[in-house]
């Protein structure tokens, strides 16, 4: 049975930094789906090792998977979910197969997002689209803001972690359409496992490998590399086609979800607005979405890092019940050894996520029927981090990845028919996104699997799997022969799947508006960037009538978050020090003889 789908989105690539040449200050840029592809390859490599062997006949199917494909399935798709082996004994009109229950669909889905109900349920306005239209139009103008000079994100708004380009709405709207399709087919697979005996067509668990993220926006705020809320559009997508009225979202991201919470708020009181009415004896015409909001966070990172009261308030909040509102905060804590971990914060501390689910499902009345449950993944609490993100020591070994999606996986399926949806949040660094989209997929495929080892994602294979999918030129895996059968079977797998290498390449950038800057001494790392714009005639030669400066692009106080406060890093997290290009002093002769 296909019961894990995930879903590519190539025109995520189109989503790019165009302000400047150099871009590596940008820590969330499309390339990190490359990471996450390697993780998912090498999680399906280490699958068919352990995968149950069973008969296919020459008509070319098995006694489970007659009719468990997707119907628009490919052949690389149905390649890549089986194995074929050869067997000693076997007759010949009989072979084996080892059968995965994951198959890969890369989809071209896209919303438009001026005229979808799921994106203007969560992002519109009563009276006119006011926000939807302005991110298209800062997406459209963007290449003409940059090359007059300007940033092409209006001043206001943090200019570190927000970047847009022409391709980015492609990426928008492909991103949210692929979401919609996931929930499609997982709904639509749930009902159909449920009924008459039948095999489903369809996977009831699947996971989402997009970018640009989307936790951090709100209706109308985008914030944290998030311009609409990819997570709270799939929720309202499910209840709008589907008729889903109780949503489950487990976010794990390193960053608490302000944006999905505060969406999720607004949509509980609405609800609530509607429950109080019909008490009141007014009419029901649909009882309305009810949301569970449940994040496991570092309350000392983003959003909260900067110590704002409302925002540390939003991220500790715990209401279940009053005044329609199931909202539940845990906060990450450090740990001295895995065994800690394992033994008192996981299951005494952060399982406390789903128990707090578990009495939402009981105190709303919601059934296996109308209920859909979302994982908002990010992989940037992982182990594997950059230091620089994880600088409050508030993180997760790699095998929380695995543990937390069978433990939500299980909750699914009791209380939702196994239908589960995981979005890809954030996640930086290659380590972190390999080895957390590893083990994230191999924790959501069936149970039936057995033999699954935790070392899988343990350093040494991880530094092994580096070495085997090392980039080349044009995105490719580097090594062509490989120390164990599974680093090539990922290779192999990988090549097929990932279309990161495809990043369009950057159109003709602005031409730069010609420099006045002046030759001066650079500043040592880590020193105050504020200083006087006016250069000192004893330190700017040639120039007459004081230093001419380039007006800087708008920036506001706080336009750079801890968000983009880190290296990018190499595989092993090491942090990477500046360039420092050398002091240039000119020094002038004597005046020649005349």
């Amino acid at each position: 049975m296909d019961n894990t789908s995930v879903f590519f989105q190539k025109s995520c690539t189109q989503h790019r930094y165009i302000r400047t040449r150099d871009n590596s200050h940008i820590v969330e840029r499309p390339e990190r789906l490359r990471a996450v592809n390697v993780g998912l390859a090498a999680a399906i490599a280490r699958l068919e090792e352990v995968a149950p062997v069973v008969p296919v006949h020459p008509s070319g199917t098995s006694p489970t998977s007659s009719a468990s494909r997707i119907d628009d399935e490919d052949e690389l798709t149905k390649a890549l979910a089986k194995l074929q082996l050869s067997a000693s004994g076997s007759s010949p009109s009989e072979s084996l197969t080892r059968t995965l229950p994951v198959a890969f669909i890369h989809s071209n889905a896209s919303v438009n997002l001026l005229n979808n109900p799921a994106v203007k349920f969560v992002h519109g306005d009563i009276e006119r689209d006011v926000y939807l239209e302005t991110l298209v139009a800062w997406a459209k103008d963007s290449q003409d803001k940059v090359a007059k000079g300007e940033s092409e994100i209006p001043e206001g708004y943090s200019q570190g972690d927000l970047y847009l380009c022409p391709g980015s709405l492609d990426a928008i709207q492909g991103a949210l359409g692929t979401i919609c399709e996931a929930v499609d087919n997982v709904i639509e697979g749930g009902v159909q496992s449920e009924g008459s005996g039948q095999i489903s067509s369809r996977p009831r668990r699947a996971f989402v490998a997009i970018r640009p993220p989307g936790h951090h926006c709100g209706e109308d705020t985008p914030s944290g590399f998030c311009f609409v809320n990819n997570v709270a559009v799939g929720a309202a997508h499910a209840h709008l086609k589907h008729h889903i009225t109780r949503v489950i979202i487990f976010d794990i991201d390193l960053h608490h979800g302000n944006g999905t919470q505060a969406i999720a708020w607004g949509i509980n009181e609405e609800t609530y607005r509607k429950q109080l009415e019909a008490e009141a004896g007014a009419p029901v015409h649909n009882p309305g979405l009810q949301v569970y909001y449940g994040s496991i966070h570092d309350i000392l990172s983003y959003p909260c890092e900067d110590g704002k009261p409302e925002l540390i308030q939003a991220a500790s909040v715990s209401i279940h019940g009053p005044h329609g509102q199931h909202i539940e905060n845990i906060h990450l804590k450090p740990y001295t050894s895995e065994k800690e971990f394992w033994d008192t914060l996981y299951p005494k501390q952060y399982l406390s996520l789903l128990e707090k689910a578990e009495d939402f499902i009981a105190r709303t009345g919601g059934t296996r029927d109308n209920t859909l449950v979302f994982i908002s993944c990010g992989f940037d609490a992982n182990e594997h981090e950059y230091p620089s993100m994880s600088r409050h020591l508030r993180k997760v070994p790699a095998s929380f990845y695995y543990r937390f999606a069978r433990d939500a996986r299980a909750f699914a399926d009791k209380y939702a028919k196994g239908r589960l949806v995981s979005v890809l949040e954030g996640g930086y660094s290659d380590r972190a996104l390999t080895s957390g989209a590893m083990a994230h997929l191999i924790g959501l495929v069936d149970t039936e699997i057995s033999g699954v080892d935790e070392k899988w994602w343990g350093l040494e294979n991880l530094i092994a799997l580096e070495a085997a999918t090392k980039k080349r030129r044009g995105g490719r895996p580097s090594q062509t022969a490989y120390p164990e059968p599974w680093l090539a079977r990922t290779a192999e797998i990988f090549a097929s799947i990932d279309s990161s290498h495809t990043t369009p390449a950057a159109a003709p950038r602005a031409p730069i508006p010609p420099s006045s800057r002046v030759l001066r001494e650079r500043k040592p790392p880590g020193s105050a960037t504020t200083a006087s714009a006016k250069a000192s005639p004893a330190t700017s030669p040639g120039n007459s009538g004081g230093a001419r400066t380039r007006a800087p692009a708008p920036v506001t106080s706080g336009s750079e978050s801890d968000l983009t406060d880190i290296s990018s890093g190499t595989a092993s997290g090491d942090e990477v020090t500046s360039k420092r290009l050398p002091r240039v002093i000119l020094k002038l002769g004597p005046a020649p003889d005349v």
